[in-house]
């Protein structure tokens, strides 16, 4: 009787031993399935993510309750590095085109001085500008420069001036040039308008601009360049380099800012969104530069040529040195105009 109860207990021992092994491995295979069956859904997840990106990059449009114009837009399509050509090359160009520009002058003026009336002020007076053109001058001057001093910050301040006011500092000065950016713009386009129309029959080039280049229009004081006066009629062929490219580039700028200025009419997408604050940025290195030099030729190189643009009126020994073929054509046909 012991024997057989010995041999029953060992008999159900094995089979509670079998039971467990079957019970184990059946949880084993049980736990294999689930984490095949999550491995599965992840994979399948991550494919439908995929997918969905890819659909969204290739620009299929999605549903969405948004009315705006481009709502079945998911991303931007535009490329990734036209946003570095902002930070990384805008950026510090504007800051060149200015504060370069500016050192490279100033170094200039000091070693070269500027550029003399040989006869001096005859005291006489003649007409250049009318007073409406004085005018428009100044409505396209002073809104052109607070543009450039608040698009510096605005494109390049986050670089070169935030680390030294701080966050709260740096927020003020944002919104404030912003805002006046924003203000500046309405005066800026309408000169830019009229100028360009009023001013353009001038500013076509003669045979005799070519010479002037040759002799950098007579402002230098020394070698071979010294005592040079260049014919130049109205305008000379600096001062028509300048309009044109202030035409051109100015152009770019006014419909590049009219997209980002007025987004609710213009309805631009998003890529050309982005292209036009590269053209912007770009327009108004060229913009910033020659309008540094323009400021250097009138008030500090060319003696007597800012009474111009504050009267209208320029010395007549100033005319017939800078631009002597105006002052003959005007003399010849009687119609100079003298300052009582």
């Amino acid at each position: 009787m012991k024997s057989f109860a010995s041999m029953l207990f060992s008999a159900a021992m094995v089979c509670a031993v079998l039971f467990g092994s079957g019970l184990a491995m059946v949880h084993i295979a049980q736990a294999d399935e689930a984490q095949t069956s999550i491995q599965q859904a992840v994979a399948s997840q991550q494919t439908g993510i995929a997918d969905m990106w890819r659909a969204a990059k290739s620009g299929q449009a999605g549903y969405t309750t948004s009315n705006s114009p481009f709502h079945g837009a998911l991303i931007n399509q535009y490329p990734a590095e036209r946003l570095t050509y902002r930070s990384d090359y805008l950026a510090p160009a504007i800051m060149l085109s200015v504060f370069g520009v500016i050192l490279i002058f100033a170094a200039f003026v000091a070693v070269n001085g500027p550029s003399r009336l040989e006869k001096g002020f005859s005291g006489v007076e003649i007409k250049r500008w009318s007073k409406f053109d004085v005018w428009l001058h100044w409505i396209g001057a002073i809104p052109c420069l607070l543009l450039i001093l608040t698009g510096l910050t605005l494109l390049g301040g986050r670089y070169f001036i935030q680390p030294w006011v701080g966050e709260a500092g740096w927020a003020a000065i944002v919104n404030f040039s912003k805002q006046t950016h924003d203000v500046m713009a309405i005066p800026f386009i309408v000169g830019w308008f009229l100028m360009t129309i009023l001013w353009m029959k001038n500013q076509f080039l003669a045979s005799y601009d070519f010479k002037w280049f040759l002799v950098v229009g007579g402002y230098l004081n020394f070698g071979p360049f010294k005592g040079k006066h260049p014919d130049a009629g109205f305008a000379n062929a600096g001062e028509k380099l300048w309009f044109w490219t202030f035409a051109f580039a100015g152009g770019a700028i006014v419909v590049s800012g009219i997209i980002m200025l007025f987004p609710n009419w213009v309805e631009p997408s998003r890529s050309l969104s982005m292209l036009a604050i590269i053209i912007h940025g770009a327009s108004s290195v060229l913009i910033a530069a020659f309008t540094v030099v323009h400021i250097f030729m009138a008030t500090v190189m060319s003696e007597g040529g800012m009474e111009c643009m504050v009267s209208g009126y320029c010395d007549e020994n100033w005319a017939k040195q800078h631009h002597n073929v105006w002052y003959d054509d005007l003399k010849r046909d009687n119609k100079l105009e003298y300052r009582a």
